[in-house]
């Protein structure tokens, strides 16, 4: 039996191999100097949490490494798995049948829709916060001037009669925020939305407001303070959405067109060579 055991214990020896241990501490490490930079713009309580997290994530990685790297017995299988299937052929997905390889979105809308989307969308925006100021009983500038009250100091002692006043240097600042803002997200749009091609309004509408509102949350104390003081969220959500539905719309509406990665490399860097064919127009290429 002595023997038997021996024999066994050695062959148990020579099918196994010895592999580092595994360890979790880096996701640990990772996710509390994620916590850490979170609370710059959130509160310290969750960077003093990301910390401690950090450290414990650091210390147990440490020490499996140190001072000696920890390691695990892995039995070596040496039968070859079969490797069997129910199907009957290969399952092919089809993604453009000319193309061998394509990027997606295949196709996109033109530059001009995004434009057309965005001031439409801001159009749209600026109604629904004007009808905000008449409702709240302020003015159709209150609003607007808190849009550009960042730029002065001076507004975090206003009282709100002041804020509601027309301000024309406020004015002039907020409309090209406004103008500019907008139709970057009309851009950003036009290529996104190909990515949902049967609901573009979910995303354009209510998906991408939603989270840039998200976003807009957790900075707007540093970018504007006097407007993180006095927005209403409510209104502020809602005129997103009007702009995101209006814009969307508009974007969808425009005839998409298809990218140029059906077209040789050789033509889109401009390379003069013999023998090249755009299958789409049927010509020839440069020559």
């Amino acid at each position: 039996m002595a023997v038997e055991w021996l024999t066994q214990s050695v062959e148990d020896a020579t099918n196994t191999v010895e592999v580092p241990v595994s360890t979790p501490w880096p996701i640990v490490l990772a996710f509390g100097i994620t916590l850490l930079f979170a609370g710059l713009v959130t509160s310290e309580a969750v960077s003093l949490l990301g910390a401690v997290v950090a450290i414990a994530g650091a210390v147990g990685w440490f020490r499996d490494v140190l001072p000696h790297q920890r390691h695990e017995s892995v039995q070596v299988v040496t039968e070859v798995p079969r490797i069997t299937t129910m199907r009957r052929e290969v399952a092919h997905m089809e993604i453009a049948p000319e193309l061998r390889r394509a990027w997606l979105p295949v196709e996109i809308y033109p530059i001009s829709a995004g434009i057309k989307g965005g001031l439409a969308g801001s159009v749209a925006m600026a109604v629904l916060a004007m009808l905000y100021g008449i409702l709240s009983h302020t003015s159709i500038w209150y609003p607007i001037n808190l849009l550009a009250a960042g730029f002065f100091p001076a507004a975090m002692t206003a009282s709100t009669a002041e804020i509601a006043a027309f301000h024309l240097r406020f004015f002039l600042i907020a409309v090209p925020i406004h103008l500019i803002t907008s139709l970057m997200v009309g851009l950003l749009y036009g290529a996104m939305l190909p990515m949902l091609p049967r609901r573009p309004i979910l995303l354009g509408g209510f998906i991408a407001p939603i989270l840039w509102s998200g976003l807009i949350y957790s900075i707007l104390g540093i970018v504007n303070p006097v407007l993180n003081q006095r927005i209403d969220w409510f209104w502020f959500v809602f005129s997103q959405v009007g702009f995101g539905i209006v814009a969307g719309l508009v974007v969808s509406r425009h005839g998409r067109i298809r990218t140029l990665q059906h077209i040789p490399l050789a033509l889109r860097v401009g390379l003069e060579a013999s023998g090249l064919r755009d299958e789409n127009r049927g010509e020839d290429g440069r020559r």
